[in-house]
């Protein structure tokens, strides 16, 4: 951020750095690539493999630079990413990955102030990316029906200072949404196709419906009952990632890649008679350009 200070012989352009502070969430990467994502507090210190960093010695300084530890090994100190946050949950589930995270939010058009339903809250991980980009002015409510689920997403959304922005409730979805008007639900259960009814209910007209399931036959059973639900424009797509290896003399794909996690379906609450122009088989269009 830069700021301009006027004097009387010109303008003189300044460059205003936010450092850490005391109560910042911070994430330390050593050179051996290890992470911790820890709080800052003064007076405390981070004991890791390579020795210990005191917080008092990141307070006060600027991000994206190198802190050493008591034997003298630089830890690198940054504030971690949306994505950071959500690999680092403590999780007794299997968490929806980054990569399908960052679209939902996006398909979900998620932006400060709107109003987002999910179920079932799992281990919270789509909860935090939901409630950081609602924002203070947003509404996250999300719904679980095991206790011990939604007492461990409430304390990943603590530790990372975000539970006051999310209403857990404790519902059986089956018994429906307590809203009538949001505008993006999204479904994370076991069968999303026995809940499209509810969903429908829950949504405002055009909102936004989402959901993952993991199998072709859970997607079947998906479009089939979407036939008889206020829902169009529906979509079914699945995202593939592949990471290169960062060396210029050698530049190729890594030896891993994350494939499959699930296939996510994508749908508009639509206030008119559903018919086959609300779906279609053609293959979608490119958006890349010529």
């Amino acid at each position: 951020m830069t700021a301009e200070l006027h004097t009387g012989v010109g303008v003189v352009i300044m460059h205003c750095m936010r450092m850490a502070q005391a109560g910042d969430l911070a994430l330390f990467v050593s050179r051996d690539h290890k992470r911790f994502l820890v709080r800052l507090k003064s007076g405390e210190t981070l004991h890791t493999h390579r020795g210990i960093v005191a917080f008092d010695d990141c307070i006060g300084g600027a991000w994206g630079r190198d802190i050493q530890s008591h034997l003298g090994y630089p830890f690198l100190i940054l504030e971690p990413s949306t994505a950071d946050l959500v690999r680092d949950i403590k999780r007794t589930t299997q968490i929806i990955f980054p990569k399908d995270v960052g679209y939902i939010l996006m398909k979900l058009s998620i932006q400060p102030g709107i109003t987002v339903v999910e179920a079932g809250t799992g281990s919270g991980g789509l909860t935090l990316a939901l409630a950081r980009i609602a924002g203070s002015t947003g509404r996250v409510i999300s719904y679980e029906a095991r206790p011990e689920m939604q007492h461990l997403a409430r304390k990943n959304l603590e530790k990372v200072g975000l539970a006051d922005r999310v209403e857990f409730k404790l519902k059986d979805i089956e018994l429906g949404f307590d809203e009538t008007d949001a505008d993006a639900l999204f479904l994370d259960v076991p069968e999303p196709s026995r809940y499209l009814s509810q969903a429908a209910a829950a949504l405002r007209g055009g909102g936004f419906f989402g959901t993952i399931v993991p199998t072709v036959n859970q997607v079947v059973r998906l479009l089939g009952a979407l036939q008889d639900q206020p829902f169009g424009l529906i979509e079914v797509e699945e995202l593939l990632i592949r990471a290169y290896k960062t060396v210029p003399e050698r530049l190729r794909p890594t030896d891993r890649m994350v494939a499959h996690t699930g296939f996510l379906l994508f749908a508009r609450k639509i206030e008119r008679p559903v018919d086959s122009a609300d779906s279609t088989d053609e293959e979608p269009v490119s958006e890349i350009g010529d």
